[in-house]
């Protein structure tokens, strides 16, 4: 291999390190400054005049089986599928074909949304098993059959006061 191939194989195992610790599956961590809190799919918090929130429909589920978790980060490239620095993690019994969730933020402003469907339900993130899908739909690319998520800017979206509403459609490799 050249050295300019072993820097981007570098570089793109660095990404799936962090974007794989971002989508792994660890016990519940403490609030610390408003971050890696685990809440409930609770939708009363998105019915009308409630709100700052998010009323998400998440399509293309492939089966009912093993866990769903949706996280929430700031959009910002120093949170974005980091490690601990989600706002916060919906975990939820996921349902083949579409469901909603809710997913309250804290203040009207700039966000993004990662979804993962853990079908076996091993609380660990299996590229080859497990779905997942991003706010704003973008391709999820990959680099030697390692997937490379998209930049903050990609999935940022923006929530005023109210409910906004919002899909997104987890996929699959196989």
């Amino acid at each position: 291999m050249t050295m300019k191939l072993l820097a981007k194989t570098a570089s793109a195992l660095a990404l799936t390190a962090s974007f794989g610790a971002a989508l792994a599956i660890a016990p519940a961590a403490s609030a610390q400054s408003g971050y890696a809190q685990v809440i409930g799919n609770d939708l009363a918090k998105c019915t009308a005049g409630k709100g700052p929130a998010v009323s998400l429909r998440i399509d293309g589920l492939k089966s009912s089986g093993g866990n769903l978790f949706v996280r929430t980060y700031y959009a910002k490239r120093g949170d974005w599928l980091k490690s601990k620095r989600y706002l916060t993690r919906i975990d939820a019994k996921p349902r083949k074909g579409s469901m909603t969730v809710c997913v309250p933020v804290p203040s009207k402003g700039d966000y993004a949304i990662a979804v993962q469907h853990d079908t076996n339900g091993n609380r660990e993130m299996d590229f080859s098993e497990d779905g997942a899908g991003m706010s704003n739909n973008p391709k999820i690319g990959s680099f030697l059959g390692i997937p490379r998520p998209p930049s903050v800017n990609q999935v940022a979206f923006r929530v005023g006061n109210g409910i906004k509403p919002m899909s997104i459609t987890v996929r699959y490799r196989n």
